[in-house]
This record gives structure tokens, C-alpha cells and sequence, in this order.
């Protein structure tokens, strides 16, 4: 890949997170939940954008979640539990300029599969 291709590639994902985030609020009630992958591992945090604080947050690389599709359905599932602490029943996803299939479709999928309402 050349360094051209990768400022492109960078610049586009930039693009495409500045147009979602500029219709995604979060509450305290229902929180925003922004996605973060890199290449090895995949980071989430639930936002209440209203307050400006971080409600929960999930560290892949301490938790030992891979950035994969397994991984990704493990930090779903530990999120979620960290979610319902908090009592957290209902969400808004933000993928973060990420396209909505591999990782991040099986992070959100792990969440409705542990009762957290997207």
C-alpha cells in the first residue's frame, strides 16, 4: 500500500466518522456506544455526550480480546455485563466511521445477544 493509498484510506474513514457522529447523541439513559479496533485488538466505550463522561469502557488489550470476530463477540458479551452494572438497558452505536460487517457487526450482535437494546 502506498503511502498515498493510506492517507486516502484515513482521510475517507475520517469523513465517514465526522457524518455519523454529527447525527448520533448519547444520554446518560441511553448512552453512546463508540467502537475503536485496531489492528490487534477492539476498545468500546459507552458516552454520555449531554454530561461529557465516560459511563463504562472496555479495554480489548487488557481483557485479552482480539480484533477478530471472536474477540469481538467476547468484548460484546463483557461490555455488556459491564452495561447492565450499570444499568444501562438501551444504547446507541456508533461505529466510529467503521464499515458495519466483520468485528464490528459481531461486537454489536454480541450486545443484543446479551440483552442490550441497540
Amino acid at each position: 500500500m502506498t503511502e498515498k493509498h493510506l492517507k486516502q484510506k484515513i482521510a475517507t474513514r475520517g469523513r465517514r466518522k465526522a457524518r455519523i457522529r454529527s447525527k448520533l447523541v448519547g444520554s446518560a439513559i441511553k448512552p453512546r456506544i463508540s467502537v475503536f479496533r485496531s489492528n490487534r485488538y477492539i476498545y468500546a466505550q459507552a458516552i454520555d455526550d449531554a454530561n461529557g463522561v465516560t459511563i463504562a469502557a472496555f479495554d480489548g488489550k487488557a481483557q485479552g480480546a482480539a480484533s477478530n470476530k471472536e474477540g469481538a463477540a467476547k468484548a460484546g458479551k463483557t461490555f455488556a455485563e459491564a452495561l447492565k452494572a450499570k444499568k444501562v438497558e438501551e444504547v446507541i452505536f456508533d461505529r466510529n466511521g467503521y464499515l458495519y460487517h466483520g468485528v464490528v457487526a459481531a461486537f454489536a450482535d454480541a450486545l443484543r445477544e446479551n440483552a442490550i437494546k441497540l
